[in-house]
């Protein structure tokens, strides 16, 4: 779909798309989504002011969630499959400012060491290079300078055609926020609304040492989808 058309699509947005000229083009595509309900009280430690942890019905949720970042560019530049095409691993949890609801991503990683070091220098997101794996129904991380580690087996199942409050909720997110030594920064984003699958596993590795004490065994929700495109706004630095 033309990049147009999609910023054209609005209804399902909570508010307006910014008014300034977007920045950043994207696909995350082959996305799987491992979510987990955590006790909010352990998940403040890692929230930084003015930032505060978003609820859904009382409860705080963090996500792991995998795919292929395709086509990353600037507007108007092509890609460069190089630097533009990669596997991510993000760990993420849900967060509010000023009444705008959005993701905070307690680690990122990526399977390209030149596009971790250009997405740190330009976004300041917390990248870390890992060796990444996928193949059909399985994707798979190593971290061998902190020895972290991802694996998981998934296959899709039937699409998602009314979609609960909470799919909605952990998946329709159009706000990135980041904190940096010197600022806590938001990303605006834009993209369709997702479209979801049922997905079972049968086989799930997860060992985060600083993350372990919040994952479970098994996550609360699993979700998949064949992908979306996304368009990106600047850096913006916020405040309280």
């Amino acid at each position: 779909m033309k990049i147009n058309e999609i910023l054209n699509k609005t209804h399902h947005r909570p508010w307006s798309i910014p008014q300034e000229t977007w920045k950043f083009y994207q696909e995350w595509n082959r996305v799987i989504f491992l979510h987990y309900k955590v006790n909010v009280k352990d998940l403040l430690r890692f929230i930084p002011e003015p930032l505060d942890v978003d609820l859904f019905e009382d409860e705080a949720w963090i996500s792991l969630v995998g795919f292929d970042m395709k086509n990353i560019r600037p507007k108007n530049l092509p890609s460069f499959n190089l630097i533009s095409n990669f596997y991510e691993l993000n760990f993420r949890t849900y967060v509010r400012h000023k009444g705008k609801s959005g993701v905070y991503f307690l680690s990122i990683e990526a399977s390209k060491k030149i596009s971790v070091a250009l997405s740190k220098k330009l976004s300041d997101l917390p990248y870390r290079f890992s060796n990444i794996k996928r193949y059909s129904g399985n994707f798979s991380v190593k971290n061998e300078a902190y020895g972290d580690e991802f694996m998981v087996n998934y296959e899709p199942k039937k699409r998602i055609d009314d979609k609960t409050e909470l799919d909605v909720w952990l998946t329709e997110r159009y706000a990135l926020f980041q904190d940096t030594p010197k600022s806590v920064n938001k990303f605006e984003i834009h993209h369709l609304p997702w479209d979801l699958q049922k997905t079972a596993i049968d086989k799930l590795k997860v060992n985060y040492s600083r993350f372990n004490f919040l994952l479970k065994e098994n996550p609360d929700l699993i979700h998949y989808s064949e992908g979306i495109q996304v368009v990106a706004w600047g850096k913006e630095t916020i405040t309280g």
